[in-house]
């Protein structure tokens, strides 16, 4: 296989959808009448179902047509595969307790009193949840986020089937659709994608405008800042204040090499798995290119502080699927400010004898409800003053 700068250099369009084509599942307004009956059943959503639905009906899961049945739930939970071959991070289905909810039905999904799709039932089924936290998290601790989420959060029976989209949420963050994003995308450069949940500081700006230098990355690719807007960790930085948070240092930096966007996803902490299903979402959203950090998606137990991932089992992972998803992956840089050189890597600090400057996430954080001054070399003032007035 050639190496991806010559892939680069020919590229002539956005990279295809993963499986060839972008899905939606949205039923024309005029054509919504006739689906959605009066005797219709009603399911209401939780936040993440409703993520779920929101990327199956806009394309995000291409090329899934629905939420997965239990043939294909297994596979991907024992291989991260559907059972035709096609490769998945995590499974994605619909939860419910109701036992009035039959094979065959048809399911109006509400959420937020919003009408979102019509599901029509093709297997319903309980799951070992047991055998999913272990296959996809590593772990059956009920400290690993996911792992507490399906076993208290996600009801007793799994559905699964084909949609028809209504609605699309309302939400606080304005989420482009794969579509929408791919209008706005160069069709002769790569796209390098950056994922994150926590507002944007100087080293992460410092590290996706690097990665544009990458030697496997083309003259003038751009960056796809891509945050996700979903429930996160519960001690993260609420959505409605991150969003204010990227809004405003978009404005800051005015960067035209930098393209922003949200993306409507639950993030599940899943490690090596979790790069997976980023890197197809992102794929569908018309990124070549995924920058992977240190620990990707990790969490660790609060109990002993131990990993639940090794640090580096999402970058090794992800470098394994990325030639069959025709993608690339991009090495997150371990920076470090200097006071000689401002940002640089942590080798080159070494190796020149530099005077590293830090200042921890805890450190942080009391000087901002202190009060204090923050230096700029760690955050951006627009950012700052977000935080700050939250």
């Amino acid at each position: 296989m050639p190496s991806n700068q010559s892939l680069s250099n020919q590229r002539s369009e956005v990279i295809k959808p993963y499986g060839g084509e972008l899905v939606n599942l949205m039923v024309p307004i005029e054509c919504q009448e006739g689906i959605k009956t009066p005797e219709i059943k009603s399911l209401n959503c939780s936040e993440r179902n409703a993520c779920d639905i929101e990327l199956l009906l806009i394309g995000g899961f291409s090329p899934l047509q629905g939420f997965m049945n239990q043939e294909n739930y297994d596979s991907v939970v024992d291989k991260n595969r559907t059972v035709s071959g096609i490769l998945f991070g995590l499974p994605i289905v619909m939860d419910t307790d109701r036992e009035d909810i039959s094979i065959g039905d048809t399911i109006l999904l509400k959420y937020k009193k919003q009408d979102l799709a019509i599901l029509t039932i093709e297997d319903k089924w309980e799951p070992d949840k047991v055998l999913e936290a272990k296959k996809c998290y590593g772990t059956t601790s009920l400290e690993h986020p996911a792992v507490k989420m399906i076993a208290t959060e996600r009801k007793r029976f799994y559905l699964g089937g084909k949609l028809q989209g209504l609605e699309l949420p309302t939400r606080i963050f304005p989420c482009k659709t794969p579509a929408e994003v791919r209008k706005e995308l160069p069709i002769d450069q790569d796209v390098v994608a950056f994922q994150c949940r926590n507002p944007i500081h100087r080293a992460h700006y410092e590290l996706f405008t690097q990665a544009l230098f990458a030697e496997n990355v083309s003259k003038k690719a751009v960056v796809l800042v891509h945050p996700t807007c979903g429930p996160t960790q519960q001690d993260d930085i609420p959505g409605e204040i991150r969003f204010q948070t990227y809004e405003k240092l978009a404005e800051e930096v005015e960067n035209p090499n930098i393209k922003w966007a949200y993306l409507p996803y639950s993030m599940h902490m899943a490690g090596p798995r979790e790069a997976l299903q980023h890197m197809i979402i992102r794929r569908n959203y018309g990124c070549s290119h995924f920058i992977i950090g240190r620990d990707m998606a990790g969490c660790k137990s609060q109990l002993t502080g131990e990993d639940f991932y090794g640090p580096y089992d999402a970058q090794n992972f992800a470098k394994e699927c990325a030639p069959e998803l025709e993608m690339d992956t991009v090495p997150s840089l371990n920076l470090v400010f200097t006071e000689e050189e401002g940002y640089v890597t942590a080798d080159h600090a070494e190796k020149q004898e530099l005077h590293i400057k830090k200042l921890s996430g805890t450190q942080f954080r009391k000087m901002l409800r202190a009060g204090e001054d923050i230096p700029e070399w760690f955050a951006f003032k627009s950012v700052v003053e977000v935080l700050r007035n939250a």
